[in-house]
Parts: C-alpha cells; sequence; structure tokens
C-alpha cells in the first residue's frame, strides 16, 4: 500500500485572515452581549426604584386622604394648612427614602402633596401626590404621581 503525503504547504489549516476574521466576530457578538446585560441590569435598578417611588406617593396620597376634612374649607388632622384665600398650601416631606435594597448611602426622595378645590358643588378636593428622585446612573430627574378625588363624607 503505498501512501501519498502533501507536501507541508499544502495541508489543511486556517489562515491568519481567516483567523482575524474569526476574533472579530467573537469580539463583535461578545461585546454585544455585554451591552445587552448592562442594559437589562440599568432598566431593572430604574424599575424597582420606579416602583418604590410609586409607593412612597401611594403612602403619602392615603395620608392625605385619611385626614379628617372640615366641610369649612380646610383638612384638620393633618400638616396641610389654607391660608387666607381657601388654598391648602404643598406639604412637603423630605425625609424619605426609598425602600429597596441597596449598598451604601440610602434613596433619598422628596414627595409633594398639593390639595386644590376640584369642585365647589358638591365640594370636592384634589389630592396630587408627586414623588420626585434622581436615577444616578443617567442623572436624569423622575417624578411619579398619583390623583384622587375625595369629598367630605369619605
Amino acid at each position: 500500500m503505498v501512501i501519498h503525503q502533501q507536501p507541508r504547504t499544502k495541508r489543511a489549516g486556517f489562515t491568519l485572515a481567516e483567523l482575524m476574521i474569526s476574533v472579530l466576530v467573537f469580539a463583535l457578538a461578545s461585546a454585544g452581549m455585554i451591552t445587552g446585560y448592562v442594559q437589562i441590569n440599568r432598566m431593572a435598578t430604574w424599575s424597582s426604584w420606579s416602583v418604590a417611588a410609586q409607593s412612597i406617593a401611594s403612602q403619602g396620597l392615603e395620608q392625605a386622604r385619611g385626614a379628617q376634612w372640615d366641610e369649612m374649607g380646610g383638612f384638620d388632622q393633618w400638616p396641610p394648612t389654607t391660608n387666607s384665600a381657601g388654598a391648602v398650601s404643598p406639604y412637603i416631606n423630605t425625609n424619605c427614602s426609598l425602600d429597596v435594597p441597596s449598598t451604601g448611602q440610602p434613596i433619598w426622595v422628596t414627595n409633594f402633596i398639593t390639595i386644590s378645590t376640584y369642585s365647589v358643588s358638591p365640594p370636592i378636593r384634589m389630592i396630587r401626590s408627586d414623588c420626585a428622585w434622581m436615577f444616578p446612573i443617567t442623572g436624569q430627574i423622575c417624578t411619579n404621581t398619583l390623583i384622587t378625588l375625595r369629598a367630605p363624607d369619605q
């Protein structure tokens, strides 16, 4: 039996160009996966902070809804006070932190609660709770808002 061997230069293998193209394809695919992972992580963080801010806004709204309403124009048992024109001053709570698990400093937010007259007859007040917070990754200031109406008998 005779076996014919090809000269060494004719053996099968990868050329330098093929190797460089395969490394480039691998690098692009890896960069895409890493970018996708970072973006998904950022979106999940923003989402959890937004839900926590919505909870703070809901707490402020429920505090205002639970206040005793004086039918003569104001709320009796809650921090907002009415001025001489009958308008209710906004209540600002700056001692709120988001209830998200994190390491390091707490995430402080500001909760603005505004009560205004929606209708005189029947007497209805609009309660608005805005929770403002800053997303540190982008530096963007975000606001979660809740609005409800309340009558004196509710």
